[in-house]
């Protein structure tokens, strides 16, 4: 062989060898990062700090190019970015495009927490998620996207539900939080380990046709506490399970929120700390309301503070810290039957009035053919025209029974919350409004009906 040949082939050899040995280090230090990712995925563990860069590689100039050219970014704004962590609470309407924009834009690390799972439902709002996701954990698909998108972002998913036990462990290691949860607890939760660990809370909401925005706990600005010093009652929370939205608000919002978040984190600073942003959908129009200052009597952030450590807030807010509808008990056992119970009610042909008490819109989507409709915002305004509907059919009911006998009227609904309402707006109107009845709730409403026994039956 060519002595120039071999000494070539050699050098080759060399050079592929080194190629290899890289290769098995960024092998190594891949499985290594994805046992952290998997253990973070399922606990809270320490993280390490995020480098600290003094210049941007030819990469990252390409990348971000077109918001370096921003006076407002500017290079040193997109280093600040890059050494920030952002924490974000719930991978859902607001959520994903949120961590999808703060990806886009070459935050250091993202922590994404959602204790839930991909639904088929979730999806006209919840844009990181596909069809293919269905049964998977919310915030590992989450992950999955962002890294799909840029993946020099450190991403770090959470399969977990935020407790007093682990927030500020979790929430310490970040230097930003960003609430867009849709439960009571959790935003008190946040709230609170927010002001105790000193981190700002960038918060939004989307409900129906409209979303709200504001920034907490910041430059010496209100906290949710300062505003809402106790929580609303548990029956008069409404959220997009119950009341719906349009899939496009929670984007806005979330859009809005990833604005506020970026502007903070590279140091140019946001303008809601002490302002309300409220956007109307249907106007197209965005107003902003002035928020009292941070109050000196607030339970957590005041000058005599009575929360110093996180407490039980289910119990604080009477519900639970769950996105998921609630589940209301507002009666006793002897004024609700199961849909089991009531099918055996159909089966005998027992004489009795179905009431469903959904909004006429519900109604079209689905509905049991033999029930009577009457919204339960009509019965609660005292309607004459619906009142003296159902007072018509009560006394078509009392002409086909026999005896004295009170006709009964079962109560029924999405989920079996206003069902539940409407059995105590009923039983006011015992015997003065309307003839004398027997009023029961069925528990778990038309949903509980297509679970339990009618498989065929809409669920929304």
């Amino acid at each position: 062989m060519d002595t120039n040949e071999e000494k070539r082939l050699k050098e080759l050899l060399k050079e592929k060898e080194g190629e290899i040995m890289a290769l098995k280090r960024k092998l190594s230090q891949f499985e290594k990062s994805q046992t952290i990712t998997q253990e973070l995925f399922e606990k809270v563990i320490p993280l390490t700090p995020l480098e600290d860069k003094s210049s941007l590689s030819n990469e990252e100039i390409m990348r971000y190019s077109r918001q370096l050219l921003l006076p407002e970014l500017s290079v040193q704004g997109q280093l600040n970015l890059s050494k920030t962590s952002v924490l974000v609470v719930g991978c859902g309407g607001l959520g994903c495009p949120l961590a999808q924009y703060l990806a886009a834009a070459g935050i250091g690390r993202l922590g994404l927490l959602d204790y839930d799972e991909v639904e088929l439902s979730n999806l006209h709002r919840q844009v990181l998620h596909g069809e293919q996701n269905r049964g998977q954990a919310k915030a590992l698909s989450a992950a999955n996207a962002v890294k799909r998108l840029n993946s020099a972002v450190q991403c770090v998913p959470y399969h977990l539900q935020l407790s007093p036990e682990n927030a500020l462990q979790l929430i310490q290691q970040y230097d930003i939080v960003a609430d867009c949860s849709d439960n009571v607890p959790t935003r008190y939760l946040v709230n609170d380990a927010c002001v105790l660990s000193g981190r700002p809370l960038v918060s939004a909401s989307a409900l129906r046709m409209e979303g709200q925005l504001t920034v907490y706990n910041y430059c010496g600005g209100p906290c949710y506490r300062c505003l809402y010093p106790v929580p609303p009652p548990a029956e008069t929370v409404t959220n997009c399970s119950d009341g719906g939205v349009l899939g496009v608000v929670p984007g806005i919002m979330g859009c809005l929120q990833a604005l506020e978040v970026l502007k903070i984190a590279s140091g140019r600073g946001s303008s809601c700390g002490q302002q309300l942003v409220m956007f109307d959908a249907l106007e197209t129009r965005f107003r902003s309301i002035k928020l009292r200052p941070k109050q000196a009597n607030c339970a957590v952030c005041g000058e005599n503070p009575s929360v110093t450590q996180l407490v039980d807030y289910e119990a604080f807010c009477g519900s639970a810290a769950t996105d998921k509808c609630q589940n209301l008990n507002l009666l006793s056992r002897d004024q609700r039957i199961t849909v089991k119970e009531y099918k055996t009610v159909l089966d005998n042909a027992d004489p009795h009035i179905l009431l469903d008490v959904r909004p006429d819109v519900e109604v079209d989507i689905c509905h049991l053919p033999f029930s009577l409709n009457i919204p339960l915002s009509s019965l609660e305004e005292r309607k004459s025209d619906q009142i003296q509907l159902l007072r018509d059919r009560i006394s078509q009911l009392k002409q086909q029974m026999a005896g004295d006998h009170q006709p009964p009227v079962f109560v029924i609904c999405k989920l079996g919350n206003f069902s539940q309402k409407a059995v105590q707006v009923l039983e006011k109107m015992n015997g003065s409004e309307v003839d004398r009845i027997t009023v029961k709730d069925i528990c778990g409403g038309l949903m509980a009906w297509a679970s339990a026994v009618d498989p065929t039956f809409p669920q929304y």
